[in-house]
């Protein structure tokens, strides 16, 4: 019974990340991380997945070492990380709609702390990986 819940579980894991890394790639957040997390829980039990996963480590690996192989892509890559850290501090509060806005105010950075929680997620995991990757590939 216990090898029952723990393997329903981990594909009930493995399906929710995949889906919410599915939705993170059109709404803010980290979603080709999740879905990558996703297909490396499944990993463990279905050979289709761990077969998905090999070239998507692969590639996530070329393209770290890539993103610190020079000082302006660090130095570039890091503002990014802080600018995206800060929209979604600015998202949270969510000031006034400007005079500029066409739309009606209630338009003006909809999802408040929702939407600003994952952007500031994001952000500091971007950070996170930064540093990862100039410690491993520098």
């Amino acid at each position: 019974m216990q090898r029952w819940v723990k393997r329903r579980g981990l594909e009930i894991l493995g399906w929710t990340l995949v889906v919410a890394g599915a939705a993170g790639l059109v709404l803010p957040g980290p979603g080709l991380l999740l879905l990558a997390s996703g297909l490396a829980v499944l990993a463990t039990r279905y050979a289709w997945a761990r077969r998905r996963l090999v070239p998507v480590k692969a590639r996530a690996r070329r393209l770290a070492a890539q993103g610190v192989s020079t000082w302006p892509k660090v130095v570039l890559s890091t503002l990014g990380a802080l600018c995206l850290t800060a929209l979604g501090v600015v998202w949270g509060i969510r000031p006034e709609a400007p005079g500029w806005w066409p739309l009606a105010d209630g338009w003006w950075l909809v999802g408040g702390w929702g939407a600003g929680a994952t952007l500031i997620f994001s952000g500091v995991l971007a950070l996170v990986l930064i540093v990862y990757s100039f410690r491993r590939f520098r």
